[in-house]
């Protein structure tokens, strides 16, 4: 009843004229930036978080809480018309939305994933009330042991649990750890791989560094690739399902966030695994298995239900933790210090309008999403004829002008192009940019935590897992490191050809080939994902 109280002076902090205009605001610049091809949510955050440096915080996260779900549905959008994926976590939508597209069910396909973001991000911020002031009083008695074994763990799930190469992953985490120590040191006051340069004593701006990898290496990718051909917009029309649509759409939409909201609320890489589990479980308890590969509703509905509630489920770890488990969600972390705004156990008793409105606000946020952009759908459809030479030079205009907006300083550019570079490399030898942006924003918590721990205990070893807390999450990081060596074992002594699914059958890279046209850094990732 204290939540649900809580919740009703949210409403009445998001619901006056003026958030309610920052949070429609932040729904159709999030769509407009996110459904551009190759611009996912957390590209399309880090674009647009200057807009939000004038407002005040409350306004500001009202407006950042729209461009996040607008920037989601956005990069589905272009999935499904392009198979383009902005994100990771939408491939499986292009493995069945694109066939839809193709064979003139592009409309549907689009009001499947709008209302399937809809349903799951609803049930998901529920269970964001229902648990996240739990979780914020337990996580009170957590001590510098448990916080540095919590963010090895998401170091550890980040680099390891996805993509198709761990080494990849931690040379990428290795990256983000290494830019995350640039500045002074925390506790000593030296100055760490700034070679003399006083402007970087400070050390380098997350925003800076999240548009750098994201936007710049993005657009410096696709202008070294321009020479191929743009992909051909195809025509949406009016978005509409009928009767035995709504009757193929319903179960998939109540069992996304079943899925994804446990995937996002835990330091476990985001949304791409439990899309690709909603993928599997659909097809196998689909009366339609045949049309899986071709353009089965139920692979579009389940997959965005799930992406949406794992969202919400995000927001428990980074309000309640201040552990940022996606690079959308790493940006918002930055958001929130740049007002001086630590998230974290306290968060809920220090600024209580703020949670609380930031909170209603995903209500209200996905309710204009479906409102406005089911109509506006077409118009979507439009901007994806924009040539992609004037899409990346605006892409790069608004980088630069973000970066500077930052610190003012004219070294700020200098380092975004650096970034910018970093991050086209990284997409040249298949780095995945997450890992670098978790250990920018986490590396220097962790070593701050990881002293403490060491301080307390006079410097022995042992004071990192005296605690049954860090205990557990220790032995929950060795089982993900030993479940690929185990997981071969036990297929070696299993004949070939069995077991379920038929040696794999079920999974979603049989049925299509991972989205994306191999024309953007972006595609290229998700496939391999």
């Amino acid at each position: 009843m204290e939540s649900l109280s809580s919740l009703l002076d949210g409403f009445g902090t998001a619901l006056t004229p003026l958030n309610l205009l920052w949070a429609a605001v932040g729904v159709l610049l999030g769509t407009a930036i996110g459904v551009l091809p190759g611009i996912g949510p957390a590209m399309a955050v880090a674009l647009l978080l200057p807009v939000t440096y004038g407002l005040d915080p409350v306004g500001a996260f009202i407006m950042f809480a729209g461009i996040y779900y607008g920037g989601m549905f956005g990069g589905s959008t272009t999935s499904i018309l392009l198979n383009t994926p902005g994100e990771s976590a939408a491939v499986v939508t292009a493995i069945e939305g694109n066939p839809m597209a193709k064979s003139g069910r592009g409309a549907q396909a689009l009001a499947a994933a709008a209302i399937g973001h809809f349903a799951g991000g609803m049930i998901g911020t529920i269970l964001l009330v229902a648990l996240a002031p739990t979780v914020a009083s337990l996580a009170v008695d957590i001590g510098a042991p448990d916080y540095f074994a919590i963010m090895v763990l998401a170091f550890i799930a980040v680099t390891s649990v996805l993509g198709s190469s761990r080494v990849r992953g931690f040379a990428a985490l290795l990256i983000g750890l290494t830019i995350g120590l640039v500045g002074l040191d925390q506790m000593t006051g030296q100055q760490r791989l700034t070679f003399g340069s006083l402007q970087l004593s400070d050390g380098i701006d997350v925003v800076i560094v999240a548009v750098g990898l994201f936007a710049i290496g993005e657009a410096l990718w696709v202008a070294a690739h321009v020479h191929k051909s743009p992909g051909e917009s195809i025509p949406v029309g009016r978005p509409w399902l009928d009767g035995s649509d709504l009757r193929r759409t319903w179960k998939p939409w109540l069992r996304g966030p079943v899925i994804g909201f446990p995937f996002g609320a835990i330091p476990a890489g985001g949304a791409e695994i439990p899309t690709f589990l909603s993928y599997v479980t659909e097809k196998r308890l689909s009366r339609h298995k045949k049309e899986f590969g071709k353009g089965a509703i139920e692979g579009v509905a389940g997959p965005e239900s799930a992406s949406s509630a794992s969202a919400a489920g995000t927001m428990v770890s980074l309000l309640t933790l201040g552990l940022p488990t996606t690079a959308v969600a790493a940006v918002m972390l930055a958001a929130f210090q740049q007002y001086g705004i630590q998230p974290g156990p306290l968060l809920f008793e220090r600024e209580p309008e703020l949670v609380w409105g930031l909170i209603a606000s995903l209500f209200i946020g996905m309710v204009l999403l479906l409102v406005l952009n089911l109509p506006l759908a077409p118009v979507w459809a439009k901007l994806l004829r924009i040539p992609r030479p004037y899409l990346y030079a605006g892409i790069l205009f608004f980088a630069a002008v973000g970066a500077y907006a930052v610190g003012g300083e004219a070294v700020d550019m200098v380092i975004l192009l650096v970034i910018g570079v970093i991050g086209l490399m990284m997409r040249r030898f298949g780095l995945p940019v997450l890992p670098a942006i978790i250990g920018v924003i986490l590396g220097p918590n962790a070593e701050q935590q990881l002293r403490r721990a060491l301080q307390i205990s006079d410097g022995s070893v042992t004071g990192l897992v005296n605690t049954p807390f860090s205990v557990t999450v220790y032995v929950v990081i060795a089982l993900l490191l030993a479940w690929p060596l185990l997981r071969r074992l036990a297929g070696r002594g299993r004949p070939q050809g069995s077991g379920p699914g038929g040696g794999g059958s079920d999974g979603p890279a049989a049925d299509g080939d991972g989205g994306g046209d191999g024309d953007t850094a972006a595609g290229k990732e998700d496939a391999k994902v």
